[in-house]
């Protein structure tokens, strides 16, 4: 026995080593947070100072220092989040994950995401770039020099910035563009919306198409065209299988890794999910007699969240001027992009313009190298694309070369794999993209670093006056007592005899289809406050007069109209009656459905308990209730069942979960429209569409009715990019906590139904909550669903989640009493 004693004495020794090995590694991947640390290229020192609810403080003597300082935090913190930032942007994922990665990184070289970057730094102002030049040094002096171990991303993919940061290649200032411009990529878009449209109308007349996609209520659709018979006249349509340029994902651990990636480029161009709220009172609505905003902007959850809390303060220089703000800032830029200064608090939510048309570009006959232009003098002209020759490194596989074509509108999308070649007859028509987050005078860094010094309302709206993608609902407060809303950011103007207007794919060579300007800042909607308070929750932001087109793809107004009463029914508001709106999980959307689910007759086993739940329950989607739960999937099978079966199931499935067809169920059920129900009539379809969820949730929490929950089924996901998707490590990495609400809720928590593993998961929520106080600025809150460390191996990568959840706050104080480490950065 001695032989096995050694054996378990050995094997014990190796795994203490082991477990000290990894608590030396984990601590020495932690932040310095005390003493001092050299920063060479500051002009003097700076304070970096933690304070009890972990917002990082940097006081600086130099804007520029400040602005160095920043980066240099970000890289300490959020150093994988910045890798995985500016390989996406750049078109370098491939380098690490091999070809799973490459049609994303097709995509992004397509779209010229770096070069419209630079075209857009050299169009900034000095200050600006000085800026952007002195973040970047501060992200590549850490990766240069630190004594930081990298967190756990770096070791498993093996990947060392040290070289490329020491020769200050690392992150540049056009990266610091390129990322705001991702956020317009994500937040702005709608060429999704106009693949959806035409690939419906493959089988949809183009009644049934405005019966799929209605428009906002109270509007006539947008388009005039009649585009089921315009496609099929131009012959459009491919009517063979497009070439698999990429081979499919395997279960290759790279390609698991890579998956994340793909699912999150798929959801591009569609803004259905992408809302937010906010709202102010001013101080007649107010218990201080000034004014309280709040906001809560609905992002895609991840694991570090996208948002880091922040507080810069630098006096003015000479030729720059300083800056006073504190609240969220955007891993990647040197500016706080939601928050307060000392005197004026600001909120944003998605406007959702038509900012992105998609034109058919036709090829010349015997010339697929030119493409049809507007007819000068009643004679037929033609060009050739502009082109760009891209190279891709790709892991494991050999370089692959691309060229990039562009038209007068824009990338051609069709040339790539997606959606865009998958439809169109790439041999007669190619298919491109004008978007307005490309253009050369996008100032949205001018923007934003303005915004951070100013000190009262019509300051900010003349700092936001530069600001351009993606457009942004905007409310602001201030000391004196204003408050105000303003649509920030550009609008495309179309034509008077545009028919189409966006909605859909139009004639590239027809030019009453081209953009003809901008809609002027000054005409942008715009709210002086006088009702008393302002909310916006992605709905139509204008009257139903407002001369300029903006958008049919507003989002339903369930969101805005719940705050709105939840408003009127408190005289006076405090923090407290705006906690309460945050945490509102009532859903109008609900109620407006039940009723025929409530008809439903059935026989299945759990039917009788089930009705009983659905009985007394008014709609709130409560996380321990077992009514949202059977809502929800009813609805689901619903839609699977009626929108599937008219669409075809490749079809749907391609685009249902980036959108849920809710208005369209709205109307079909309502309508008793036998045209997607059946000849049967929609009560039949519901009754099987009930049988058919009941059949769900019983696999999903079995037979007991009692014990459903829907915060079981509706946790919100936190996800890692890119260890979510690899079983073993996906524990460590991602934030899960359950959550009650639903797509239409204050309290919002959007799912996405494509998704197999997890269908009602809480993907897309609060990003982060706040609340602005202009009467005592110092008692202002925040929260957010992580943490400020983007290391897993920390006590602060998870330690807000439970708060969030809860709808709890953390101070926001520019002058916090208690400090809980102090870094001096030296030259």
């Amino acid at each position: 026995m001695r032989w096995v004693n050694r054996i378990f004495r050995g094997l014990l020794a190796v795994v203490l080593l082991l477990a000290l090995a990894l608590a030396v590694y984990a601590w020495r991947s932690q932040p310095v947070v005390d003493g001092t640390l050299t920063l060479t290229g500051l002009r003097g020192t700076v304070k970096v100072q933690r304070d009890e609810a972990d917002v990082t403080h940097i006081l600086a003597a130099d804007p520029r220092d400040a602005w160095m300082a920043l980066g240099y935090v970000h890289a300490q913190e959020r150093g994988w989040q910045l890798e995985m930032n500016r390989r996406l942007m750049r078109g370098r994922l491939s380098e690490v994950f091999g070809k799973t990665t490459l049609e994303t990184d097709l995509l992004m070289r397509t779209l010229g995401i770096r070069q419209a970057a630079q075209a857009q730094l050299a169009g900034l102002n000095d200050e600006s770039r000085q800026a952007l030049k002195a973040y970047s040094d501060g992200i590549n002096a850490f990766f240069a020099s630190r004594s930081q171990a990298l967190s756990p991303e770096f070791q498993i993919l093996r990947i060392d910035p040290r070289e490329e940061a020491a020769a200050g290649r690392y992150w540049e200032p056009e990266d610091s563009v390129g990322w705001s411009l991702m956020m317009a990529l994500d937040l702005g878009g709608n060429w999704g919306n106009e693949l959806a449209r035409l690939s419906a109308l493959q089988v949809l007349d183009t009644n049934a198409l405005w019966q799929l996609f209605p428009p906002y209520p109270g509007e006539p659709p947008a388009s005039k065209a009649d585009l089921a018979a315009l496609y099929r006249q131009l012959g459009v349509y491919r009517t063979t299988t497009a070439s698999a340029d990429i081979p499919p994902a395997s279960s290759m651990p790279a390609s698991q890794m890579a998956q994340g990636i793909r699912e999150w480029v798929d959801t591009l161009g569609y803004v259905e999910s992408k809302g937010s709220n906010n709202w102010v009172v001013g101080g007649s609505r107010s218990a201080s007699g000034k004014p309280l905003l709040a906001n809560d902007p609905h992002l895609g959850l991840s694991a570090p969240a996208i948002w880091y809390f922040a507080h810069l303060q630098a006096p003015d220089v000479p030729g720059i001027k300083g800056m006073d703000a504190i609240g969220a800032t955007l891993p990647g830029t040197p500016f706080v992009v939601l928050g307060r200064t000392p005197d004026v608090a600001w909120g944003f939510t998605n406007t959702g313009p038509d900012v992105q048309d998609l034109y058919l570009e036709q090829l010349q006959p015997g010339n697929a190298s030119a493409y049809r232009l507007p007819a000068a003098n009643g004679q037929e002209a033609w060009s050739g694309f502009t082109e760009r020759v891209e190279t891709f490194k790709v892991k494991g596989e050999g370089d692959v070369v691309h060229t990039v074509r562009s038209t007068r509108h824009g990338p051609v999308l069709s040339d790539i794999p997606g959606r865009a070649k998958e439809l169109v007859d790439t041999s007669r028509y190619a298919l491109a993209l004008r978007w307005t987050a490309l253009e050369a005078d996008n100032r949205n860094v001018q923007a934003s670093l303005a915004s951070n010094r100013a000190r009262s309302v019509d300051e900010l709206k003349n700092a936001f006056s530069d600001f351009h993608s993606p457009m942004q609902n905007a409310v602001m407060a201030d000391r004196s007592g204003r408050i105000a809303y303003k649509a920030v950011g550009r609008i495309p103007l179309r034509s008077p005899d545009n028919d189409i207007r966006g909605i859909a794919p139009a004639p590239g060579w027809d030019a009453r289809y081209d953009w003809t300007g901008w809609l002027p800042y000054d005409d942008t909607p715009q709210d002086d406050g006088s009702r008393g308070w302002i909310a916006t929750a992605n709905q139509r932001i204008h009257a139903p007069d407002y001369p300029h087109f903006v958008t049919q793809d507003w989002a339903a107004p369930y969101r805005y109209e719940r705050i709105e009463a939840l408003l009127a029914r408190t005289p006076r508001h405090d923090a407290a009656s705006f906690r309460s709106i945050h945490a509102d999980q009532h859903a109008e959307a609900t109620l407006r459905l039940l009723p025929f689910l409530l008809k439903a007759p059935s026989q299945h086993p759990q039917a009788g308990a089930a009705r009983a739940q659905l009985q007394t329950f008014q709609g709130d989607m409560g996380v321990d209730a077992a009514a949202p739960l059977i809502f929800s999937v009813w609805a689901d099978e619903f839609t699977r069942g009626v929108v599937g079966g008219r669409l075809g199931k490749e079809r749907f499935e391609k685009l249902y979960g980036k959108r849920l067809f809710r208005n369209a169920i709205e109307g079909i059920l309502e309508r008793d429209d036998k045209d997607w129900c059946g000849a049967a009539g929609c009560a039949v379809a519901s009754a099987a569409a009930l049988d058919r969820a009941l059949d769900r949730i019983v696999a999903m929490q079995g037979t007991d009715v009692s014990r459903w929950r829907w915060g079981a089924a509706h946790p919100a996901i936190s996800v890692h990019r890119p260890f979510s998707n690899v079983a073993a490590l996906a524990p460590l990495f991602e934030v899960r906590r359950e959550t009650g609400g639903d797509p239409f809720t204050v309290n919002v928590g959007q799912y996405h139904l494509d998704k197999a593993d997890a269908p009602f998961a809480n993907r897309h929520a609060a990003s982060l909550r706040a609340i602005y106080d202009l009467a005592e600025p110092e008692n202002s809150q925040f929260i957010y669903q992580t943490g400020q460390s983007g290391n897993a191996l920390s006590g602060r990568y998870r330690d807000m989640s439970d708060e969030w959840v809860d709808v709890r706050y953390r101070p926001l104080r520019m002058k916090p009493s208690v400090w809980r480490s102090t870094l001096t950065l030296s030259p």
